[in-house]
């Protein structure tokens, strides 16, 4: 009787267990508005509370829209602070712990500095500037808002509109347009108590951000490139200014390359940031490492340079006595410290997993965003060798969803090349034979991490395996992987993308027969090399991408990547190499691929012509071919409806030839 009550109870234990398993749908278009996403972390002076801003889209607006939340420290409180239509931004505790600051511009104002009493009541707005804040800072005693405030522009009404007049060697910007405006973001200080600017701290024709107030207020540290043409170049420095009146501008670092995001040691005596590796005024390919450097002045001590890994993220410690920072390597980002007086290095906390947004907490703990590949970003507190969780906004809908195994794989290329890659298995499928999409990630100079993808996720949820590739140019191999592609764009990233088909194939994971490419920006140039250079791809997309760098010449945003990896198009033969790297349009009568194109119709990163050129080929040769043109959009989509098209269009373009006759 025992046995036989026993055998029932495992039955519908196990029963209840299936039925739950299945009762977990996969992930759909229309589940971006599920998903939430958090940023900006901020500890509160006692220690107890984490302000973070919340992000999420809004289906009957079709807009995005962002609040302010805090947890307690002991992940037991989740409050919401604010629930307006307008978004609100960069939250900030007043050093006293009176106050917690956003930004927001409510009712149709340009941004604006807001207070919420810790006592309770509504938020209230605090300055009332005419021009755009590019961010704020508190002064050590709270008295003082530090404004990093564009030159106010004539927003007069009804007036008939002007021509642009250019005059920038840099003209063309993604999203902010053309580089007409001659206005620049200079530094102010903001009196709390009489709600007034009561100084001006920079002026002329250089701009200033990232301002960091030393510990005893009576500084400023920022960044400014102030070279004669900063358009041509990115040799940014860091600055200090003192807050007495009439105060000169003193220069604190000399480096050719891009010095960023000071922050000052608890003493004020050191101020750490990260700079570029290379000394060159601009590499696209470059790495940064951490640096400290005394505030009074003098050579700087470079801390990270031996790690030959991308650090950013300077966080000091409260006692001073070390830096966090967090550290890109190989399909991971960790989190890591370093002690500022020997140099040492010590992980804190890292794994398969990715870490972002680090900052000090009490007891020299501290506090980060974790992401994991079926898990998206959440606020952990990490203590000693502890990475305790403190919120779980989205645990619900995730518990409802079946999502990707993500996997790690390492490919050979037909060169020799050890190339790293991620292969996402669909939920509920064999691993074995499967149609395969490889999405590749833009810029070249990123990395993809065992971090929540959504792309690959919904793709893999519709069943499909997806391969990510880090092939050469990405981050997080040393600054020599980056740079092997330097003015030599689609040779050896094609390489490494068919070396790691091959590999999935032979190792029977991909069927060869239902293979697809896609990818955006960067990603979709790789498209478009790869379809050009192989044809075993049955199906591609190509989102963002240009195939014909000599016609984006002063069309796009990138004119010193241009000039300092292939050069002048008039000089020194420099035409051949333009004419090279444009094979996949010159050559468009290799692609056999039936293609999709997409792209958004403001993007100024890289221009609709990009795509309109392949599509045009591509038709012109009556290659299967689409293009899809998104209103109002720029590099990165805003608008949420526009997000749920694009999947509803991968897969309706993909489903045509990878699952012909499947219903």
């Amino acid at each position: 009787m025992k046995t036989l009550l026993f055998l029932t109870a495992f039955f519908i234990i196990s029963s209840f267990s299936s039925f739950s398993q299945i009762a977990k749908r996969t992930l759909q278009p229309g589940d971006i508005y599920h998903l939430q996403t958090l940023s900006d972390p901020n500890v509160s002076p006692d220690g107890a509370w984490v302000a973070y801003t919340v992000s999420t889209l809004d289906s009957a607006k079709d807009r995005k829209n962002s609040n302010i939340w805090m947890v307690s420290m002991d992940g037991k409180q989740a409050v919401q602070l604010t629930n307006s239509p307008d978004n609100e931004s960069s939250p900030r505790w007043s050093p006293d712990g009176k106050y917690l600051s956003f930004i927001s511009g409510r009712q149709g104002e340009i941004d604006q500095v807001w207070l919420l009493d810790r006592r309770g009541g509504e938020g209230v707005k605090l300055t009332d500037t005419k021009g755009d804040l590019d961010g704020y800072s508190w002064s050590p005693d709270s008295r003082k808002i530090v404004l990093a405030m564009k030159d106010p522009k004539d927003t007069s009404k009804n007036k008939p509109p002007k021509p642009y007049v250019i005059n920038k060697f840099r003209f063309k910007q993604d999203i902010s347009g053309y580089q007409y405006d001659t206005s620049r973001t200079h530094l102010y200080l903001f009196d709390v108590a009489t709600k007034k600017i009561t100084q001006q701290l920079t002026a002329g024709r250089y701009s200033e951000a990232d301002p960091a107030w030393s510990p005893d207020g009576t500084k400023i540290a920022f960044v400014s490139n102030r070279t004669e043409d900063p358009d041509r170049n990115e040799n940014t420095d860091i600055w200090i200014v003192d807050t007495t009146k009439g105060s000169a501008l003193k220069k604190l670092t000399t480096w050719n390359g891009g010095d960023s995001d000071p922050q000052w040691s608890p003493d004020g005596k050191t101020i750490a940031y990260v700079r570029t590796t290379s000394d060159a005024t601009y590499e696209m390919y470059d790495q940064t490492s951490l640096c400290i450097i005394n505030a009074t002045g003098g050579e700087p001590k470079p801390l990270s340079l031996s790690l030959d890994r991308p650090v950013s993220n300077p966080e000091w410690s409260a006692d001073g006595k070390s830096i966090a920072v967090l550290v890109s390597d190989d399909r991971q980002r960790f989190v890591a410290s370093y002690d500022a007086a020997k140099g040492t290095m010590k992980k804190i906390a890292g794994g398969d997993r990715s870490f972002s947004a680090v900052k000090a907490a009490p007891k020299g703990a501290w506090i980060a965003f974790m992401s994991e590949p079926q898990s998206p970003p959440a606020l952990y507190a990490l203590e000693g060798t502890n990475v305790r969780r403190l919120t779980s906004l989205q645990n619900t809908f995730l518990d409802s969803v079946a999502l990707a195994t993500v996997e790690k794989f390492t490919s050979k290329s037909k060169d020799g090349t050890l190339v790293s890659g991620l292969i996402y298995y669909p939920p509920s499928m064999p691993k074995q034979k499967l149609p395969l999409i490889f999405y590749i990630h833009g810029g070249p100079t990123a990395q993809d991490e065992l971090s929540f993808d959504l792309t690959r996720q919904m793709f893999a949820a519709h069943g499909y395996a997806v391969a990510a590739v880090n092939y050469r140019g990405s981050l997080g191999r040393g600054i020599a992987f980056s740079r092997t592609i330097s003015g030599n764009w689609g040779n050896k990233e094609v390489m490494d993308i068919l070396g790691a088909a091959d590999y999935l194939v032979a190792q029977g994971i991909a069927d060869s027969a239902k293979m697809a490419i896609s990818g955006w920006s960067y990603g979709g140039i790789l498209t478009d090399y790869t379809i050009a250079s192989d044809t075993r791809f049955k199906v591609a997309s190509s989102g963002a991408g240009v195939a014909a760098p000599l016609s984006l010449y002063g069309v796009d945003q990138y004119i010193n990547q241009y000039i300092n990896e292939i050069g002048l198009p008039w000089k020194d033969n420099n035409i051949e190499k333009y004419l090279k790297l444009s094979y996949p349009f010159l050559h468009a009568d290799r692609i056999k691929t039936p293609t999709q194109f997409m792209v958004g119709e403001k993007d100024f990163n890289v221009p609709a012509a990009g795509s309109e050129q392949m599509y045009q080929a591509l038709r012109s040769l009556d290659i299967p071919t689409e293009l899809i043109i998104y209103p109002g959009q720029f590099h990165g989509f805003t608008r949420p409806g526009f997000i749920k098209d694009r999947f509803e269009r991968y897969f309706a373009w993909f489903d045509k030839y990878l699952k012909a006759g499947k219903q």
